[in-house]
Order: structure tokens, then sequence, then C-alpha cells
């Protein structure tokens, strides 16, 4: 790890008064939860000659819910997942008052289950699932559960999970928040995220302040931009942090 870099990362933090995280999946490979877009992520596998974009997409869910299913419970599930070194610094910068938001593109909600508030879940989160008839909501448990298409004991609609899928519009007001947190940053994050899925790339275009700080195992655009550019697992790096 570059000291050099932890260090001028370090002097970053002790000076931001309002800093902004916005992450995505390799947030999260620490805690055994693949990324997408790696050498070995879950995009680079087909399941029946179909890729995953197309499985995990709104028309396939009505089309073929039980594959869909089936496929959602198997990659897209990891109830033994737990908060790693990453998620663990945040909440302490939260606790600071550091820390004004957090912007995830993942769905596994391991920052809420840290403790973060200040959290915008851009594409969900695999925690919540609703009756599309009723409007009931179900933990991740009932959708681990269910054999094949998941339905609703009250009336027996089918359970969606509450995740954005390819197709579907991201919620409105969570982007809404998480434009304002980012405009008003002193210091943005990114974190773990090839930045390759729009709009969510595009909330970076709101960013107005002093220092972009980029985390990531394998090189991005945003770098061209950045004032500190960090090499490697983001659990590691942040883990250095210090919270006095």
């Amino acid at each position: 790890m570059d000291s050099e870099g932890i260090r001028a990362f370090q002097e970053i933090i002790d000076r931001s008064r309002r800093i902004v995280f916005f992450g995505g999946a390799g947030v999260s490979t620490a805690s055994g939860i693949p990324d997408f877009r790696s050498a070995n992520g879950l995009y680079t596998e087909e399941e029946d000659g179909l890729s995953p974009e197309m499985i995990l997409s709104k028309s396939f869910f009505y089309l073929q819910p039980e594959k869909f299913f089936d496929y959602y419970r198997k990659h897209m599930l990891y109830p033994d997942a737990k908060p790693n070194a990453a998620h663990r610094k945040l909440y302490e910068l939260e606790l600071m008052d550091k820390l004004r938001g957090i912007v995830t593109q993942n769905v596994d909600g391991l920052h809420r289950a840290t403790g973060n508030i200040r959290v915008y879940e851009i594409h969900g989160s695999v925690h919540e699932n609703e009756c599309m008839d009723c409007g009931a909501y179900y933990p991740m448990e009932t959708i681990l559960k269910a054999e094949g298409i998941p339905r609703c004991r009250d009336c027996g609609g089918v359970i969606k999970p509450s995740v954005v899928l390819y197709g579907e519009s991201l919620p409105k007001y969570v982007c809404i928040g998480a434009i304002r947190e980012i405009t008003n940053a002193d210091t943005l994050i990114v974190a773990g995220t090839s930045l390759a899925v729009e709009p969510a790339a595009s909330f970076l275009d709101h960013f107005r302040g002093k220092n972009l700080v980029v985390i990531n195992r394998e090189p991005i655009p945003a770098e061209e931009q950045a004032t500190l550019v960090l090499h490697g697992d983001v659990a590691e790096i942040m883990g250095q942090l210090r919270c006095p």
C-alpha cells in the first residue's frame, strides 16, 4: 500500500467538513459479495445463454418471473454478509459529523447494517420487498425461503424486490437527496465503482468541492479530475484512516 497516498488521504479527511462517499460493488467485495464488472465479476458469466443484464431486467421479471427469482436468489442475496472495514470507517466518520452522506449503487444494505443513517440507496435494497397487489412489505428472508415465485400471504400477489432492475427508473426522491449532498460536499470519495452505469455515473457532474478522491482496483476515467487516486482494495485503504 502506498504510504504517501494514505497520508495524503488522511490529510484530506482531517481538513474536510462535508464528506460524501459514492460507492459501488467494490466496497462490498471484502464482505464476500462478488462485484459485477471485474475479471471474475458476475457480469462475465451467462446463464442459459442469457446475460445478467437481461435476467435482471424489468421485462424478464414480468415475462419469466420464476427464472428471474431463481437467478436472483443465487446471485443477489447474501444473508451472511457482514460489514467490512470500509463500512465501519464510514460509520465512524458519520458519528464525527464529517460524513454527510453515502450514495451507494449497492443493494446489499450493509451501510445501514453498520449503523449509518445518511444513506442514499439509489438502486434500492434487497431487504425491502413489496407485494405488487396490496403493497405489503416483506424482508429478504421471505424471498429466500419461498419456492418459485414468492407470493403475499395476505392476497397472493407477487412479491417484488425493491431493487432497480434494468429498464426501471431510479427512485426520484432518493436521487434528489443524493445529488443535493454531492453538490454541497467539500470532499467526494468515489470508491469501488467503474462508473459504467448511467444515470448514476452522472451524479459526479454535480460535485463542485475541493477534493475528489478515487479508490478503485482498476483505473477509471474519473481519475483525470481527481485530487488523489488510490489503487487497491477499498476496505483495506479505508481501514487505515484514523478517526480521532
